[in-house]
């Protein structure tokens, strides 16, 4: 676990690197958070007016054909929005990784290219995570857990789809079955997922909450409406700076680990060792 742990710490690093030398990478999460953010707001509040929440979920009989209409198209646009930006970033990032001098606009550009291959794999995934959300929610506790089984081995498989898109011309299905192959290729037939980017912030994470909750109990018990705003604030940018700096050194690392399944290179500031950890073989 320390070990694990350790590497994690290790290729944070390396990323940060990167991020340091093209600072600009940061855009990308950001203009992805506040795009999710309109599209949540613009797909609530109607549904919110015209009482369809009550009707699937309140009700008890499921969810409503025009609700799951709605739904899917949530899914499907945010999923676009999501996956164009981190098309962006992680085209970016390849270009730095491969020692070039990106901007804003070669990321955007190159995600502007992949538009309709974007399109069509934030269909498909919108398609798999409706149909496995309708089972896992008429399934027993077995059932939720083979659904969540399924839905890892998805996000395994689907892993490098974003800089295949980013790089190779291939449509939204190939670029699904290109990295399975990339993933079978480096790592063998059954690999599982290993600790990264996303280890360390959940340890930062929880060692902020450590902080934070015991101050914000503190200013409640002071009564100063003041003091009580004031920590919820520095909660909030805290926890949206992690976020936004945790996307975008993961993005960075998922183009390291697609160049070297790729081609075998390694980028700056990133070894062999390093990379290969990103997955191991299944026990």
């Amino acid at each position: 676990m320390f070990r694990k742990l350790t590497n994690s710490w290790e290729l944070v690093k390396a990323s940060a690197s990167v991020l340091r030398s093209d600072k600009e990478l940061i855009v990308f999460p950001i203009v992805s958070g506040i795009a999710t953010l309109i599209v949540a707001a613009t797909f609530a509040i109607p549904m919110f007016l015209a009482n369809m929440f009550a009707q699937a979920f309140v009700s008890g009989d499921g969810f409503q054909p025009l609700a799951m209409i709605i739904g899917f198209l949530f899914y499907l646009v945010q999923y676009f929005v999501i996956f164009f930006c981190n098309t962006a970033l992680v085209g970016a990032a390849l270009i730095r990784l491969q020692g070039g001098d990106p901007t804003v606009s070669d990321g955007f550009r190159i995600a502007g290219q992949r538009i309709g291959t974007i399109f069509g794999y934030a269909l498909i995934s919108a398609t798999v995570g409706m149909i496995l959300r309708a089972i896992s929610e008429r399934a027993g506790i077995i059932g939720r857990i083979i659904i969540s089984l399924i839905g890892i081995a998805w996000s395994l498989a689907t892993y490098l789809v974003v800089p295949v898109l980013a790089v190779e011309n291939v449509g939204p299905i190939d670029a699904i079955k290109r990295s399975t192959e990339l993933l079978k290729r480096t790592w063998g037939e059954q690999v599982v997922g290993n600790a990264g980017v996303g280890a360390v912030f959940g340890l930062i994470t929880l060692l902020l909450m450590l902080i934070l909750i015991p101050l914000f109990v503190l200013a409640v018990m002071s009564e100063s409406l003041v003091l009580i705003g004031l920590v919820a604030g520095i909660a909030v940018l805290a926890f949206l700076a992690m976020g936004i700096i945790s996307s975008t050194l993961s993005g960075i690392y998922t183009a390291a680990v697609y160049r070297y399944a790729a081609t075998g290179e390694t980028s700056v500031g990133f070894n062999a060792e390093m990379v290969q950890a990103a997955f191991q073989p299944k026990r």
